[in-house]
């Protein structure tokens, strides 16, 4: 059984606390959806000011929707394309203060103002993306790359 935890202490002790929770629900379980689903749910409870968390997986050279958390959202992004799918093709992370500043941003939700996205990498190849949206401009910063791409690790490992 989850139960909710009061996240307490510096920023990088919650991100911490996080972690070793993705490592809990994950222990054993070996179902990609189920592991992602609970991912996308495990942030959205934990993270403040987020509208949309979740993920895309690579599929015949495109990105499609995976396990999210969210308004209902875009289906396929191409590679190359928007926040996420310059993500892949550049692969690394992508940190956005303003998506509207973004050249060829996608708006799946019209109240997204920043975004940050972090490429799932398996044996040298993006197999997906973590993708986290904000109604609040500059969201995100570099404590929550560091950790988000901790996250992504942990998750890498049961997917």
């Amino acid at each position: 059984m989850f139960n909710v935890e009061s996240y307490t202490g510096s920023r990088e002790e919650q991100y911490k606390m996080v972690i070793k929770q993705l490592k809990a629900l994950l222990d054993g379980e070996t179902n990609r959806v189920a592991n992602l689903a609970n991912a996308s749910s495990l942030l959205n409870q934990f993270l403040k000011n987020v509208n949309w968390v979740g993920f895309y997986l690579m599929e015949d050279g495109e990105l499609v929707l995976g396990p999210f958390q969210g308004l209902p959202a875009c289906v396929r992004i191409p590679v190359g394309k928007g926040v996420c799918g310059t993500a892949v093709s550049e692969k690394k992370t992508m940190l956005v203060e303003d998506v509207h500043q973004f050249p060829g941003h996608i708006a799946c939700d019209a109240a997204s103002r920043s975004e940050i996205v972090v490429p799932i990498v398996k044996d040298g190849n993006v197999i997906g993306v973590l993708d986290i949206d904000s109604p609040v401009t500059s969201r995100f910063d570099e404590t929550d790359k560091k950790y988000l791409e901790q996250f992504v690790e942990e998750l890498t490992l049961h997917i």
